[in-house]
């Protein structure tokens, strides 16, 4: 007679070849940010019922990979670019939330500049957009719901961490980033409280140079100084903005 523990692992080898066969997908939230709105990387479905909808850029992941690197090669694959930021979120498991059958699925965002390099790069497929957030009231499956709580995720953190300098040029103006703030959490700032807490951070480069090239009276530029955060967060530092 076999043991309980050999009776229950030929029961799961069972259940996992016959019973429990399900696909494990990534959907990567690409946000963008333009100056102006923040924005999301979808896709046209050519999925029944979905046709006339867009979606999230996704795939199925690979026997031979995890998670992170499906995520990895899905943004590869679709910006060109792979210094992108990723940040893993949630698993999304409802049992019909596929109509092709049981797909779990794990979402991601990630954060681009929305600059030429880019634009050159997607020009090259046509079938994917820029989509403005505020904008958006569906998407195909229940990539809205996976898009709202990326989004609020991201909201949290970009007030805990620096993480929106990856959506900055690497060169900005205080007022640009106070803008990039304000449309991100969809509120208005106070410009001197705003300046004040920058400053106490020290987490910024004055570089010396001006704006060029605009209607506007040219602001200093400034660049985040990385080396600076490292050294503050390993004392213990709290960004909170």
């Amino acid at each position: 007679m076999p043991s309980d523990g050999v009776q229950n692992i030929n029961t799961w080898i069972t259940q996992i070849n016959t019973d429990f066969k399900a696909a494990v997908s990534v959907d990567c939230v690409i946000f963008g940010y333009d100056d102006e709105a923040l924005k999301i990387l979808v896709s046209k479905c050519d999925m029944p019922p979905f046709e006339h909808e867009f979606s999230l850029l996704g795939d199925i992941v690979h026997p031979d990979e995890t998670t992170d690197d499906a995520a990895k090669r899905v943004l590869i694959s679709k910006t060109g670019f792979t210094d992108v930021y990723l940040n893993q979120v949630q698993v999304f498991s409802e049992v019909k939330r596929h109509p092709l059958g049981r797909v779990i699925t794990v979402a991601y965002y990630s954060l681009i500049k929305i600059d030429q390099e880019h634009l050159v790069h997607l020009e090259k497929n046509d079938h994917l957009e820029w989509k403005n957030v505020n904008e958006l009231s569906s998407l195909a499956f229940d990539h809205l719901n996976i898009m709202q709580t990326c989004l609020k995720k991201m909201q949290i953190q970009i007030r805990e961490q620096p993480i929106g300098f990856h959506l900055l040029p690497q060169k900005f103006s205080l007022l640009q980033l106070q803008k990039l703030y304000e449309v991100i959490l969809n509120l208005e700032l106070d410009k001197r409280n705003f300046r004040r807490k920058l400053k106490s951070l020290g987490i910024l480069k004055d570089i010396g140079e001006i704006q060029e090239s605009v209607s506007h009276r040219p602001a200093r530029l400034y660049e985040f100084d990385n080396s600076a955060y490292d050294k503050k967060k390993k004392s213990g530092f709290d960004f909170g903005i």
